[in-house]
């Protein structure tokens, strides 16, 4: 395994711990909603909590990766996601869960801003899609390991979700102890002005010529504590939040968060409802990877495209399937694996890689900020919403999800009409193309 491959995947852990955090409470929410007799609205918040987290997290995380380095950071992500695990399993009441839940949060905003940030700093261009893509590949795969621990520790009793939220202590020490053996990112030491120290490390990455990289790194730098939010940066800023507002206004995290309560909705019962997510989480797998295999290829806007037109198709249906209440309707888990598996082709594995491409060095670190921040609030706003519309109407199955289908026909619309494509350039030439100078 080559020296750039071994040290991306280090840092993708964070994405692993990112998507487990994400999807395990599917397992625990219900439960959790009796135990401490919630109402739809505190069940919402209780859920949203962690997003609640992980808003804060990607709003803060961007400066300190600038003042102290990224790998400071990805440390400090690491400890914070063992404190949150420990913390779930073995709080007494509704109160310090929830405030571990946020601890948890905090993480998975940070992770989601400083991973691909790190891992597309040290990626030589002709890797950087496939790379930045291996914190998505994570991403799906924590997922789908929650999905099946929550199925395997379902029948363990009245403390089974302490189980389910606990086991996340071993990838949390994984990473813990992997994320110290990695360099600093080489940008970061330049734009700190500590050239000696990047030169090596550029070498060990497979940069041809440093001192040249150097200087095209130093040349597209007008200030390294310049200021995100000024004209010459209005397309990437307008097309990060754009396409993270998307991202999430699809609907994948209210399917993420309660994929056990959807499939009670469509009539499975007992077992079942935690079974069919492990197919969700193992589809998500699968169309990462192949979207990994041709991202470098095919390109992010024709990625993108693609995924449009599936999600709109299986959204909809969705929608259908839930139409008339009461009636069960099985295929849901084909529709929702269809979606799924356009989402990861598509949204699930561009987002992060075309976010960290985007903005210039000066404020590569503000601009992951903002997407995540806007991503995650908009994650937030959904999760909460979710179980106050279903339970609020017999319809509200429909509802939701004929939402999303639209709001997918927007964004259809958005990225056939004004994204650019980034496949195969250099950071500074991608910086070029959108008229920065």
């Amino acid at each position: 395994m080559s020296y750039p491959v071994r040290i991306a995947l280090i840092a993708a852990l964070g994405g692993f711990l990112f998507g487990f955090e994400t999807a395990v409470i599917s397992g625990a929410e219900k439960t959790i909603q009796h135990l401490w007799t919630l109402s739809s609205f505190w069940q919402g918040f209780t859920v949203a909590s962690s997003l609640i987290g992980t808003v804060i997290g990607s709003m803060v995380a961007g400066m300190p990766a600038r003042i102290y380095g990224r790998k400071a950071v990805l440390t400090t992500i690491a400890v914070m996601y063992l404190i949150s695990a420990m913390g779930c399993a073995l709080v007494p009441n509704w109160f310090l869960f929830v405030t571990f839940r946020f601890i948890g949060g905090i993480a998975v905003g940070a992770s989601s801003v400083v991973g691909p940030m790190y891992i597309s700093e040290i990626s030589p261009a002709h890797l950087r899609g496939r790379l930045a893509g291996s914190f998505q590949l994570n991403i799906v795969l924590g997922i789908l390991v929650a999905y099946l621990t929550n199925f395997l520790f379902i029948d363990l009793g009245e403390n089974s979700w302490r189980w389910m939220l606990g086991i996340m202590v071993v990838p949390a020490g994984l990473f813990a102890a992997l994320v110290r053996t990695i360099p600093e990112s080489p940008r970061w030491l330049i734009l700190n002005h500590r050239d000696e120290e990047a030169i090596p490390i550029m070498d060990r990455v497979g940069e041809l010529d440093p001192k040249q990289a150097i200087t095209d790194i130093r040349n597209s730098v007008a200030s390294h504590t310049e200021k995100l939010f000024q004209s010459k940066y209005v397309k990437p800023t307008t097309y990060a939040v754009l396409l993270a507002m998307f991202n999430q206004l699809a609907g994948i995290n209210a399917i993420i968060y309660y994929a056990p309560r959807i499939f009670e909705m469509a009539g499975f019962t007992g077992q079942q409802s935690y079974l069919q997510p492990i197919y969700i989480g193992a589809a998500n797998l699968l169309f990462t990877l192949l979207a990994m295999a041709v991202i470098d290829k095919i390109g992010r806007k024709t990625l993108l495209l693609i995924g449009s037109f599936g999600m709109i198709l299986f959204l909809g249906l969705t929608a259908m399937a839930f139409k008339d209440p009461g009636v069960a309707d099985k295929n849901v888990i084909f529709y929702l694996i269809g979606f799924i598996a356009f989402f990861a082709f598509s949204q699930g594995a561009v987002i992060w890689v075309f976010i960290s491409e985007i903005f210039p060095n000066s404020v590569r670190s503000q601009g992951g900020s903002l997407g995540s921040f806007t991503h995650w609030i908009m994650a937030a706003i959904i999760s909460w919403t979710f179980p106050i519309i279903v339970e609020s109407s017999p319809m509200g199955g429909f509802y939701s999800f004929i939402f999303y289908c639209i709001m997918m026909v927007l964004h259809l619309i958005f990225v056939w009409k004004f994204l650019p494509e980034t496949k195969g350039r250099t950071l500074e030439e991608i910086q070029k193309e959108l008229g920065i100078e």
